[in-house]
């Protein structure tokens, strides 16, 4: 039958999708059988989202649950707490849990015993070994089979390098099991001839721990090089080897990787590998033109497994998060539509690909057939896939039709299968899961085989980030600035482009100078230079520095210009900031750059930093308008009480240089656009930065005719020009980020009230912390290892935020550190321009003699398991980490602000918590965990400014997550939220006697 048109085209979908319900009248998939156990729990979880939520939590935390008690305390936790209605066929176990040690022992077991059954309906073995019995019921069922090894996610190398070994023995083991099967045409044969018996998916997160799209070409030559022996060992073995996908961000890499090795000449002339498009990737048309257009040109040809992708879930909460366009589409209807068209680009592509149809939705199986149909490919020329434990009833019909079908039969221990266990029951219970609508709501054939009608891409972006702010009467909300997305080639060629083009200035004349009154000063006859940490001897540029006779003059020009800029309009105020948003968006790349050069930022972190400042800039100028709308405080007939604010005066800003132009720019700003004319002084290791921040104010200052006495930069040493700042009469605020020796120095200062001071200082003071996380029993290990690393090490541990302590519950302590350690050995150490670093140089040669000498140390009362100084050009110190770390040891008490981590055992969760609070700071601190009770005894009792919960504890971003500490991490302020700005603000309210003889205005009280 030749069927061209559409309407004939779609006839036959219609025809076949009948065909295959016909096939499966009366059948229902095990998943579903209501007479299972997984059957029951999966329609109550269809009814009620709020069980649904708490057992497939409990579903993710069971496999690391090692006693009855404890299964017990989680069910408690879970499915017992008030608001979740268990179904009725756990009810009863559920409150046997509560009534004594033997029925909770019973109850527990019964439980996990349910459990795990419902996890291998999913899951055919541990290894190759054990899959065998399964692997050949389903080939007596007339169907092939694709293994998939579980628990590809890899913190280390050496955990990839043990993956590695794994799949290879997978390649060997089930290439000698199956060779003495007998012959299976219908499984064994396409239309060009014999395929291989063995199929085996891999994925390339599992081949290299620290795959990154930052740094691509460095992954995928890493990756590849891991992979290209599997699949050599295929192509020796007979045995098919597919790449899977999986996130997003690893989606064009899978791709690279997957071409490289396919390149080499080693596989010249092999047919037998493919990797897989996802449809409800927008790209996934490109991506499927782009494979075609690789097979092609290189004359191989590879097979394509189509499917609709298991990450939707993730992908759109991460593009929320971010800010980013949506990689997905958001509505079924387009992915369906999506997954037609790529099925059609590659049928009739046939002679270059091969085509696997991944689907259990009857339409798009019937779709793809009907065009195979059309373009007169024999039935065994592509073949249909589908999920072990899944749509039995299609499978089976696809199999009575005379469709090749394999299955994707997943094998791993119990611990990562939960994670693909959980994946597949969010599929299966979505109000959009085809399964769902088929066999349980029992939808009608007309609308489960109807075409799909897409929306246009109307809905592109999740959440549409507005445009930049340039007009401060425009009302607005706040939305954050994006990150670059570093997996996108565009915005990755970006910021490469500008790292290259960075050229140091010259050593000799200054580059910069102090700003004052708007006159830059380069003739102070004192300079200092900056040096490019990552070799210690790259002048990154020099700056002309003031003295103490400038500084009082920059002083007396804020105190003069005061009242001015406190009375001007606060539009007039925020549109300042607006504008130098507008102008920092503009050099963001180049800005970036220098960031890199001077204070050995890695491009992401370089990146978050100006994107910070500019959030700080939107953030605070809204702020400002919110704030200068009066409050009226009470409704009373006769009488009003509004409460308002006016800036305070002249304000020193004394910046750090660890985040060389966030803080800056947010301290300066917020100073600012309160009314205050401000004089910052950078930090001597990031005063170029503070000189590029003071020239884009002061083009942006003239661009508006602001008085340029209002913004002015001091450029010198610390114990100089900021100790004169804060001795200064004049001045009335001081904002401060930095070390608390010398935050409890300018707030001892600034408690000194002279006569010839008119006003009492304010401090805004944020002084470091000794931040510490705890690792819970039943942590995700994976995210808690790299949680730690990342916050831990991070730019070289130089945050602030950075977590220096990991206090870990016995239970899992040693399991813990074996894997942390392991992950930080894997990090690649080295100048920050080169992306596949990921820890670059501490600042100076100071901070680098003082670590060496606190390891040293350090090394007499705890036990070192890895790193230390790095010897050779740059200021570089291996990621350190310290175990046998007593609460007392000064590695667990004192801020050393570099890249070396304290481990400390906890007895119990009671110590854990003693432990945590064991140092005179309260800035951040986290905690991993998968009980409920414990993470709301941490909101309790964790008493620090910051607290995160199951993720990292560096990173707060503006208007999201408030930043500051207490005790002696600072004065309790909020950096990037609604209470910072009142501290640069004096409170006034007035009240007025709105009564004329007897009566008040109409409206009032």
């Amino acid at each position: 039958m030749i069927f061209r048109s559409k309407s004939n085209l779609e006839s036959r979908v219609q025809a076949i999708g009948e065909d295959l319900f016909e096939r499966m009248k009366g059948e229902t998939p095990g998943l579903f059988n209501k007479a299972w156990w997984s059957g029951q729990v999966l329609e109550w979880a269809m009814k009620d989202e709020g069980f649904k939520t708490e057992m497939f939590r409990f579903v993710d935390v069971f496999p690391v649950l090692q006693t009855p008690e404890e299964i017990a305390r989680h069910i408690q936790e879970y499915l017992l707490r008030p608001g979740v209605k268990p179904p009725a066929v756990i009810k009863m176990a559920l409150k046997g849990a509560g009534l004594g040690k033997m029925a909770t022992k019973i109850a527990a077991g019964q439980i996990a015993k349910n459990l795990e059954g419902m996890a291998r309906r999913f899951i055919v073995g541990t290894d190759g070994a054990s899959a065998l019995e399964s692997l050949e019921a389903l080939r007596a069922a007339g169907q092939a089979f694709t293994v998939d090894l579980l628990g590809e996610a890899t913190v280390s190398e050496v955990e990839a390098e043990a993956y590695a070994a794994k799949y290879l023995a997978l390649i060997e083991d089930l290439a000698e099991a199956c060779a003495g099967w007998s012959d299976h045409p219908t499984l064994e044969r396409d239309d060009k001839g014999l395929i291989p018996r063995v199929n085996v998916s891999v994925k390339v997160s599992a081949m290299y721990s620290q795959l990154r799209g930052e740094a691509f070409e460095h992954s995928v030559a890493r990756a590849s090089a891991r992979l290209l022996p599997l699949f050599q060992a295929a192509r020796r073995r007979g045995v098919f080897i597919n790449v899977d996908m999986e996130q997003y961000a690893y989606k064009d890499l899978t791709y690279a990787i997957f071409k490289r090795v396919m390149e080499d000449p080693s596989l010249a002339g092999w047919a037998d590998a493919g990797v897989v498009v996802q449809a409800y990737l927008r790209s996934a048309e490109a991506d499927t033109r782009d494979l075609i257009q690789w097979a092609k040109a290189s004359g191989r040809r590879i097979t394509v497994r189509l499917v609709k992708g298991a990450y939707w879930d993730y992908e759109t909460v991460k593009a929320k998060q971010e800010g980013w366009a949506s990689p997905v589409w958001l509505k079924k209807a387009d992915t369906d539509a999506c997954y037609e068209r790529c099925a059609e680009l590659l049928l009739t592509h046939h002679k270059h690909l091969r085509t696997a149809i991944g689907s259990h939705n009857v339409r798009s199986i019937a779709y793809a057939v009907a065009v195979a149909e059309r373009e007169k490919l024999p039935i065994e020329a592509y073949e249909i896939q589908c999920l072990y434990g899944m749509a039995e009833p299609i499978k089976a019909a696809c199999v009575a039709r005379g469709h090749r079908v394999r299955v994707y039969a997943p094998v791993g221990d119990l611990i990562p299968g939960m994670a693909y266990l959980v994946r597949r029951l969010l599929e299966n219970t979505s109000n959009q899961s085809w399964l769902r609508m088929g066999f349980v709501e029992a939808a009608s054939h007309g609308e489960l085989l109807a075409k799909p009608v897409t929306s246009e891409g109307g809905d592109f972006l999740l959440r549409p980030v507005p445009p930049p702010r340039t007009d401060a009467q425009d009302p607005a909300p706040f939305v954050n600035e994006p990150l670059r997305e570093l997996t996108e080639p565009p915005q990755r060629a970006a910021l490469a482009k500008a790292i290259e083009q960075w050229r140091p200035l010259q050593a000799g004349a200054p580059s910069a100078g102090s700003l004052v009154a708007g006159r830059f000063h380069l003739d102070t006859g004192r300079t200092l230079s900056s040096l490019d940490p990552a070799d210690g001897q790259t002048v990154v540029g020099t700056v002309a520095i003031a003295d103490e006779a400038m500084t009082r003059e920059a002083v007396g020009h804020a105190a003069a210009i005061f009242s001015q800029w406190r009375d001007t309009p606060a539009a007039e105020r925020a549109q300042l900031l607006f504008d130098v948003a507008a102008a920092l968006r503009e050099g963001r790349d180049a800005m970036s750059a220098l960031l890199v050069r001077e204070v050995g930022k890695g491009r992401a972190s370089a990146d978050a930093d100006v994107c910070e400042a500019i959030d700080f800039l939107e953030y605070y100028g809204r702020e400002m308008l919110r704030l200068d709308v009066p409050q009226l405080m009470q409704r009373l007939p006769g009488e009003t009480n509004h409460l308002s604010y006016t800036g305070r005066g002249p304000t020193a800003v004394i910046a750090p240089w660890n985040f060389p132009l966030a803080i800056l720019v947010g301290m300066s700003a917020a100073a600012l656009v309160t009314g205050n004319p401000t004089l910052i002084k950078p930090a001597e290791q990031s005063a170029i930065i503070g000189a590029r921040y003071a020239e884009i104010m002061h083009e942006v200052m003239a661009a508006r005719g602001v008085d340029p006495r209002v913004f002015q930069c001091l450029q010198g040493y610390g114990e100089e020009i900021g100790a004169a700042l804060v001795a200064d009469p004049r001045i009335a605020t001081v904002a401060f980020t930095g070390s608390k020796a010398v935050g409890l120095e300018i707030w001892r200062q600034c408690g000194i009230t002279g006569p010839d001071q008119a006003h009492l200082k304010r401090v805004v003071c944020e002084m470091g912390g000794k931040n510490a996380v705890i690792v819970d029993a039943d942590a995700d290990l994976d995210e808690a290892v790299l949680g730690v690393v990342a916050s831990a090490f991070g730019f070289a541990g130089q945050k602030c935020s950075a977590c220096s302590r990991v206090i870990v519950l016995d239970e899992i302590h040693d399991l813990f550190v074996e894997r942390l350690v392991a992950a930080t050995e894997s990090l690649t150490v080295g100048p920050p321009v080169d992306p596949a670093c990921e820890v670059g140089p501490v600042i100076d040669a100071e901070a680098h003699q003082r670590l060496q000498a606190a390891i040293a140390a350090a090394e007499g009362y705890a036990r070192r398991l890895t790193g230390g100084a790095q010897a050779g050009a740059g200021y570089f110190v291996r990621p350190t980490v310290f175990a046998d770390v007593l609460p007392e040891h000064p590695i667990a008490t004192e801020e050393w602000f570099g890249p070396v981590l304290g481990v400390m055992r906890a007895r119990d969760f009671e110590h854990a918590v003693e432990l945590f609070h064991g140092t005179d700071y309260a800035l951040t601190g986290g905690l991993f965990s998968r009980s409920p009770a414990r993470i709301e005894q941490a909101r309790r009792d964790l008493k620090v400014g910051n607290l995160y919960i199951n993720r990292g504890i560096t990173g707060a971003i503006v208007g999201r997550q408030p930043f500051g500490g207490f005790a002696m991490s600072g004065g309790g302020t909020k950096a990037g939220g609604p209470d910072y700005l009142l501290q640069f603000l004096n409170p006034r309210v007035i009240t007025e006697n709105t009564q004329r003889r007897g009566f008040v205005p109409e409206g009032e009280g």
